[in-house]
């Protein structure tokens, strides 16, 4: 085994969110994709992101660190949750979440499911 390093400031994919809202800074380290994230004030999933990929509620479970701003998540379930600077979060799938406050929300968030986050479903024509 050898050691792999990437730095977050060269990242490997800048993936921008829609309205100009947030963006996610991604490395691949191994089989993890770790994003430096951050979501402007008036961000949430089911305005900003529910358009794109098209399902209910966010579908990806997130693991990471909460490292400036507050956020609300909302489970499907209605359980709730508010996340604040420091918080290290497990977040299952089946979410709502959005920012809390009039400061962004600047996280690290690491799984091997970044890959796919925050982008529209392939079409047919796409995967042929």
């Amino acid at each position: 085994m050898t050691v792999t390093v990437k730095n977050i400031e060269r990242p490997d994919e800048l993936r921008k969110m829609p309205n100009g809202t947030g963006e996610g800074a991604l490395v691949t380290v191994g089989d993890m994709i770790v994003v430096r994230g951050e979501l402007q004030p008036g961000w949430r999933w089911s305005n900003d992101l529910r358009p794109i990929v098209g399902t209910t509620s966010c579908e990806f479970p997130h693991t990471g660190i909460l490292l400036a701003g507050r956020l609300h998540v909302e489970m499907n379930d209605g359980s709730a949750h508010d996340l604040e600077a420091g918080d290290v979060y497990i977040i299952p799938a089946g979410h709502d979440a959005w920012v809390v406050g009039d400061e962004p929300v600047r996280s690290i968030d690491w799984s091997p499911a970044n890959a796919e986050f925050a982008k529209p479903p392939a079409t047919e024509a796409q995967q042929h």
